[in-house]
């Protein structure tokens, strides 16, 4: 232990040799004004008792002078706030806000909550770095910025949970990034996790590790050898014994063996791959197919052996805790898991049918609902009317169409765009699909009473100033809705028709006089999903001849249109992802004028065209001549709509 390096332990101590280089004294500068590396390997407790003056040796208490306290670098609270108002990183009424929620937020720092507070959190840890002498960077998972065997070894969940992320090795150190500057505590237990005696500390976001772990588990899903897994499922003879004694121990105890978890596993992990909404299993007289819905179509991935239908839909409703011994009953229940680092929910639905019963999963992945208005397709003139009418501080809007047709995210992502800090936002749901914070939110439940109109009659007594209800069903629903909207709050909610006119006469039909129909309603969306052309085999492509006067009448005057030939990324397809097309109504007080003459709908729809409304068989052809998506895909989700 006498014979040390002393410039290569110095730096990997992260203290400079300067000073000795000016004088062969020891160094006399204060100890509490250096800034040495936050992360340094367990100081003193290798270094040698020595009490030479020699400055090669290092003494304990030098060392030990070089520990860091978080008392003596902790960021001024004031320099930090004031420099983020300099810099434009945060406003000051976002500095208020903070400073407000500060005393009833023990133990959370100022950057924590001027970052909750909506103060741009690049910016906010920037200058954290700056005040705290550690360097800032921003990590580029798209080019693989960090280092996944490290991240393997400290764990996914780990670094979620903690807001840190191993970035690389330099040398004999492990730079590590946290969002956070003095937790010491946290630092030595990477070092002691990875194994390595020192680390190099910066600063990072915390929207950059959450991007990084999502995009690590998509490339990182385990595989698995299906000869195996099937090898491992019993001869067809012995499953058909098995099945006829028809008792639930032995279909429970076929569900939990490994090979029906493993490929149970596999399946769901498939899906969240491959960005599927759904998965269906369904068993036929002599097969089993499983399709999953990708991009609003069903395709089939897999067709396991048809013996393994029993366990496999067994080892589902083991999952959502429903009944595995009822077969003649529909079910629904619910599954909470955890898919290559992310969490999301499955809604598990299972229903009798002659081959068995048929089980759909619809996957609940937050991921899709955190979209900004911006993403969803908006042409700029909708985009601009639909951000108007949802700052209005009263009345009805409606977003209409089908199932499936992205009502939900469009409502979600407007209501993630309103200031939640200042806005009482409550929400009635049948099911709650995705859970959002600093939202209220109430689940029905009709066996107890708890329908949308006494859920929303409720949820008027304690002062809301937006309510999303999930559907107007009913005219005790649509009753209160509108009682709501004349009395000062703003509705949002949905409801199944064809196009935004219809709305007005579907809502008369369930019974609300057609004054306050027209008193009530602000606007309408009706909206659809096409698929988007696929931009890795996008070609140009010449109009053809019989196309070409179809296309005028729609307003598409372009010789070549862009074209999904098919590739290995979107499955031979043509189209990658899904984009909206929208059909805005406004009312205004000649529409509400008309509206309380209870018109019909091909009237009333004519008006709205000649008072600017533009259909969503416009919209879409508006994105074909962009190249966003076919002619095809429009004429398949407007064909109602004609």
């Amino acid at each position: 232990m006498s014979n040390f390096r002393f410039d290569e332990l110095m730096q990997d101590l992260g203290v400079s040799r300067s000073s000795n280089k000016k004088s062969q004294e020891p160094s006399k500068e204060d100890p509490s004004t250096r800034r040495p590396d936050m992360a340094g390997s367990g100081l003193g407790s290798e270094l040698p008792n020595s009490t030479s003056s020699d400055p090669s040796v290092i003494r304990p208490g030098d060392a030990l002078s070089e520990l860091w306290t978080p008392e003596e670098h902790r960021e001024s609270e004031g320099d930090l706030t004031s420099m983020a108002l300099d810099r434009g990183f945060a406003t000051s009424e976002q500095v208020e806000s903070a400073r407000r929620m500060e005393s009833q937020s023990a133990g959370r720092s100022m950057r924590a909550l001027l970052v909750d507070a909506g103060a741009e959190e690049i910016g906010i840890q920037s200058i954290t770095a700056e005040l705290s002498g550690l360097l800032f960077e921003r990590i580029q998972h798209e080019t693989g910025g960090f280092d996944s065997e490290l991240l393997l070894k400290l764990g996914v969940d780990y670094c979620r949970e903690r807001s840190a992320m191993p970035l690389r090795r330099e040398g004999s150190r492990i730079v590590v990034g946290t969002t956070e500057p003095d937790d010491l505590f946290l630092l030595e237990d990477i070092k002691r996790r990875l194994g390595v005696a020192v680390l190099k500390h910066v600063i990072v976001t915390s929207t950059d590790i959450m991007e990084v772990i999502d995009s690590f588990g998509e490339h990182s899903a385990e595989s698995i050898n299906m000869s195996d897994l099937l090898a491992d499922v019993e001869e067809e003879d012995e499953v058909q014994v098995k099945e006829k004694k028809d008792e639930g121990d032995d279909l429970e105890a076929e569900a939990d063996s490994s090979p029906v978890v493993r490929y149970v596993n596999h399946i769901i992990q498939t899906a969240v791959k491959e960005g599927a909404s759904d998965i269906h299993i369904e068993p036929g007289e002599e097969t089993l197919k499983i399709r999953f819905r990708i991009d609003g179509m069903l395709f089939e991935m897999m067709s396991p052996p048809r013996k393994m239908h029993g366990a496999l839909t067994s080892r589902i409703k083991i999952m959502a805790n429903l009944d595995i011994a009822e077969r003649r009953l529909p079910q629904d229940g619910r599954i909470c898991v955890t898919v290559m680092g992310r969490r999301m929910d499955l809604r598990v639905s299972t229903i009798p049918t002659p081959g068995g019963e048929k089980t759909v999963m619809r996957i609940l992945d937050t991921r899709s609902i955190n979209v900004t208005l911006d993403d969803l397709g908006f042409s700029e003139d909708a985009f601009t009317t639909w951000q108007t009418q949802i700052s209005q501080p009263h009345g009805i809007i409606l977003v209409t169409g089908p199932t499936g047709s992205g009502k939900t995210t469009t409502l979600y992502s407007s209501i993630r765009q309103m200031d939640r800090r200042r806005l009482n936002i409550s929400t009635v749901e049948d099911p709650i699909e995705y859970h959002l914070d600093g939202i209220t939110q109430i689940q029905t439940h009709e066996m107890i009473g708890l329908t949308f109109s006494t859920a929303l009659k409720s949820l008027l007594r304690q002062d809301p100033d937006v309510v999303l209800l999930g559907e107007v069903r009913d005219m005790d629903t649509a009753t209160t809705a509108v009682q709501a909207a004349l009395t000062g709050h703003l509705v949002l909610s949905t409801l199944h028709t064809n196009d935004a006119p219809s709305s007005v006469t579907r809502l008369i039909n369930i019974g609300i006089e057609p004054f306050l129909v027209g008193a009530a309603l602000n606007a309408i969306l009706a909206q659809r999903l096409v698929r988007r052309t696929c931009p890795d085999c996008a070609t140009a492509e010449p109009v053809p001849d019989e196309l070409r006067d179809f296309l005028q009448t729609h307003g598409v005057h372009r010789d070549h249109l862009m074209r999904g030939v098919g590739c290995s990324k979107c499955r031979e397809t043509g189209y990658a992802g899904r984009c909206g097309i929208y059909e805005m109504l406004v009312l205004d007080d000649f529409l509400r004028d008309r509206i309380a003459s209870s018109p019909n709908v091909t009237e009333f729809r004519r008006l709205c065209i000649e008072r600017g409304m533009s259909s969503l068989r416009d919209d879409g052809f508006a994105k074909v001549e962009q190249g966003v998506t076919s002619v095809e895909e429009v004429l398949r989700v407007t064909e109602a709509t004609i």
